[in-house]
């Protein structure tokens, strides 16, 4: 019987980080939980940046996963937005490596053909097979939770491929 991998899903930002939890057993995913961590923008950056750190430690220390998947940042127009957003992630990745928690990251395109079958897929569409693939009964919301979601979905799915590959070259 094949151990369970339980994969922690980021999506983050200094606003809104989102975050999903999946098990996987070889066959079948399971939603263990997911959320979002917001921070104010009336608050000190700094302070943000660290709540972002502090909650995300507590879903670590809380679910306990055994890698985590994040999506790689992409050139926006918005550049401070984009600053912001690459300040998140490196948040985010510290406190995986402080928890000895592997990191995969892939790109908005590898994550749409890896749930939907298409890179060019839309967010709705995105949503939509999250929930269809956790079996879920609506689709997880906000988008921020289902985007995370749907990089752990990927990063199972990528790595599970690999790995599929490998045995089936060593045997």
């Amino acid at each position: 019987m094949p151990k369970t991998r339980r994969v922690l899903g980021i999506d983050p930002g200094l606003a809104n980080t989102g975050w999903g939890i999946i098990d996987w057993n070889g066959s079948k995913f399971t939603l263990v939980k997911y959320g979002v961590i917001e921070t104010a923008a009336s608050e000190i950056h700094g302070t943000r940046l660290l709540h972002i750190y502090n909650h995300l430690n507590a879903v670590i220390q809380e679910y306990k996963p055994s890698e985590a998947a994040m999506e790689t940042l992409y050139f926006a127009k918005n550049q401070t937005s984009a600053m912001s957003v690459a300040e998140a992630r490196g948040v985010v990745t510290l406190c995986l490596a402080q928890n000895c928690v592997p990191l995969g990251e892939y790109k908005p395109n590898q994550i749409k053909q890896a749930v939907t079958g298409s890179g060019a897929a839309d967010k709705e569409l995105v949503e939509r097979y999250v929930q269809l693939l956790l079996g879920l009964a609506t689709p997880p919301k906000p988008d921020h939770a289902a985007d995370a979601l749907a990089g752990a979905i990927t990063h199972i799915n990528t790595s599970g491929l690999f790995s599929l590959a490998s045995d089936f070259l060593s045997s």
